[in-house]
């Protein structure tokens, strides 16, 4: 009996996890899939049947153009030609601002996770609760809050001209600078988190040990901490790449006109111009190239420790 409970407890504890990820992330995967594939024909519905009676027989339609045309630099449809685009270039403008977030994260959030794994036990319940506190303000609310810092009129603006620093307004808005900022302070929590879990965890009696030995608080910093830190550094990067690479709120509210990063293309392509489909078919191609690293990278851990995988 007892054997027999802990079975059906296991199973329970395994399967809400996966009844989690085919509800939340299977099953609308499969939707966007579906989409990504419709004729949505002269009515424009997006949800058009795929089973259709053509000539008399029904045959099972799939438009594939959709994903064709994200690669199709030719400006004639019929005239397919391999090529950059409006969404291949929107793809790598993304991959370029969500791999500088990610760095900016791990310059600023390692020194804060060590700074907050070394601290003593009494401190690190309220400088945990300063990372996470930016959590109970609406995230837009702390977008908005940025523009007032940075706009013409805004804090820094005013603190410049008021100090005799600058005579005119620093154009501190719609650049570069300011969504990276944005963007680095929003996703900047998920990066410590996860450094800290392992920063914490570290067996400090390994840098008494690099220190008899000879070796200087730098490099037992370099050849001690950092490899046995690599797990939380892997983490945080991905909770704070993945999320950065579709990003809209922040792009559309603090960055320039110029900054056109898929997340905005998606929007432009589903509501601006009704184009379901191919919304879907670049949100499909997103996810495959997500995952498709992650794979690769689970595989080789895999064949790198046989023995932990088994």
């Amino acid at each position: 009996m007892n054997l027999l409970r802990f079975k059906l407890g296991r199973r329970f504890v395994i399967g809400v996890p996966y009844l989690w990820l085919l509800i939340c992330f299977v099953l609308p995967a499969l939707i966007l899939l579906r989409i990504s594939v419709t004729d949505m024909g002269e009515g424009l519905d997006p949800f058009a049947p795929i089973l259709r009676p053509v000539e008399g027989q029904w045959q099972v339609v799939l438009k594939l153009d959709n994903y064709f045309s994200l690669f199709n630099s030719s400006a004639n449809p019929l005239n397919w030609r391999l090529g950059r685009t409006l969404y291949t270039d929107a793809f790598l403008l993304s991959l370029k601002y969500a791999s500088l977030t990610t760095l900016l994260c791990l310059v600023l959030g390692y020194p804060f996770a060590y700074f907050l794994a070394r601290a003593s036990e009494r401190r690190r319940p309220v400088l945990l609760m300063l990372v996470m506190l930016p959590f109970w303000t609406s995230f837009l609310l702390r977008v908005y809050a940025w523009k007032g810092i940075l706009a013409d009129q805004g804090l820094i603006n005013n603190f410049l001209m008021g100090s005799g620093l600058t005579q005119e307004p620093v154009p501190l808005l719609y650049n570069d600078v300011s969504m990276l900022l944005g963007m680095t302070y929003v996703y900047c929590p998920f990066m410590i988190l996860p450094l800290y879990a392992t920063l914490v965890k570290m067996d400090l009696s390994l840098l008494e040990a690099a220190h008899d030995l000879g070796a200087s608080p730098w490099e037992a910093f370099w050849l001690i901490t950092v490899p046995l830190s690599r797990p939380g550094i892997v983490a945080g990067a991905m909770l704070v790449f993945i999320p950065a690479l579709g990003e809209f709120v922040i792009p559309s509210l603090l960055g320039g006109a110029e900054n056109l990063m898929i997340g905005r293309v998606i929007w432009d392509e589903m509501f601006s111009s009704n184009n379901w489909p191919r919304a879907s078919a670049l949100s499909i191609l997103m996810i495959v190239l997500i995952l498709l690293p992650l794979a690769w990278r689970h595989h080789r851990n895999e064949h790198a420790n046989p023995a932990k995988a088994a």
